[in-house]
């Protein structure tokens, strides 16, 4: 199948499917004209990777999750390894948005918000307090 048609069926763009090989991500066949040729298995391996990088994983992340993928004699271990570190570098991240969202209910109840120049806000961040 063609480069568009690939793209449909994996829910890509033709460009994200450029920029995935570019990166050595996904190497398609190439017919004796250059053109691109997907594979029912090219479209798995897309397919994968999208899922991969909606979870939050890194390029990086997701070429070794390919690695795994593709490796016969792999270990469950190293993927649970893999996720498990990601997982920890979401609650983390969730910290610290919780810690940003208390701040900036603070800010906004700090300030009246009317029309008096006095602003609790502008204050809060002149003042580093």
């Amino acid at each position: 199948m063609n480069i568009s048609q690939a793209a449909q069926r994996a829910g890509l763009t033709a460009k994200a499917l450029r920029y995935y090989e570019s990166i050595d991500l996904l190497v398609p066949q190439r017919n004796p004209n250059g053109y691109r040729e997907y594979s029912q298995s090219d479209v798995a391996t897309l397919q994968f990777i999208q899922r991969a990088r909606a979870c939050g994983f890194t390029v990086e992340e997701v070429r070794e999750l390919l690695a795994l993928y593709r490796n016969p004699g792999r270990r469950s271990h190293d993927a649970k390894v893999l996720v498990e570190e990601k997982l920890l570098q979401v609650e983390q991240q969730l910290e610290s948005l919780r810690a940003m969202r208390s701040s900036l209910r603070g800010l906004a109840d700090a300030c009246a918000g009317d029309d008096s120049p006095k602003c609790g806000i502008l204050d809060h961040l002149a003042s580093g307090e």
